[in-house]
């Protein structure tokens, strides 16, 4: 079956660096296959016969925290990932893809975390909940958002990380 794995915060700020060279060659040394990165903040897909993602994002964490760091990881099988961009609710409006994110969150979001965080949709920025993902629209840039002030890890208590709707489709194409 074929994955993603998304690394939260690497390479971001020189303090969480990592080299995506290594970072390939510790996803080999966990028996993935066809294992490939893009760009340099931790996007990787490969192959695992495992079908549990939860098991795979548990296993691939120790291995990163033994490596390098501790930080989350993301998994969702690649036919997830395609049903996310096939049923994007904002795909009617337009938007900059620098501006469009799409959030993988640890756990599915409680329907009480739900409604806080679509209480704090405006124009400027606007959310969208479905299955284990956070869609977020913004008009501005992320620095002044939510987003860019963690709303979801620190009052929503939920580890995510979050990337741009145009490295999402490239993850497709790989």
């Amino acid at each position: 079956m074929k994955y993603a794995a998304f690394l939260r915060g690497i390479n971001v700020g020189g303090r969480t660096s990592i080299k995506m060279e290594r970072l390939r060659e510790v996803f080999r040394d966990l028996d993935f296959g066809n294992v490939k990165t893009y760009i340099q903040s931790g996007n990787v897909v490969f192959e695992s016969d495992e079908t549990d993602d939860e098991r795979l994002a548990a296993k691939i964490e120790a291995a990163v925290e033994k490596e390098f760091f501790k930080t989350p990881v993301m998994v969702r099988s690649i036919n997830e990932i395609k049903d996310a961009v096939e049923n994007n609710p904002f795909a009617g409006e337009e938007f900059e893809d620098r501006l469009f994110h799409l959030v993988f969150l640890a756990e599915k979001l409680s329907d009480e975390k739900t409604a806080m965080l679509l209480s704090n949709n405006r124009e400027s920025e606007k959310f969208a909940v479905r299955n284990r993902e956070v869609y977020c629209l913004l008009r501005e840039g992320v620095a002044n958002s939510l987003l860019g002030k963690k709303y979801i890890d620190n009052k929503l208590k939920t580890p995510a990380t979050a990337r741009l709707w145009r490295t999402i489709n490239k993850i497709l194409e790989i």
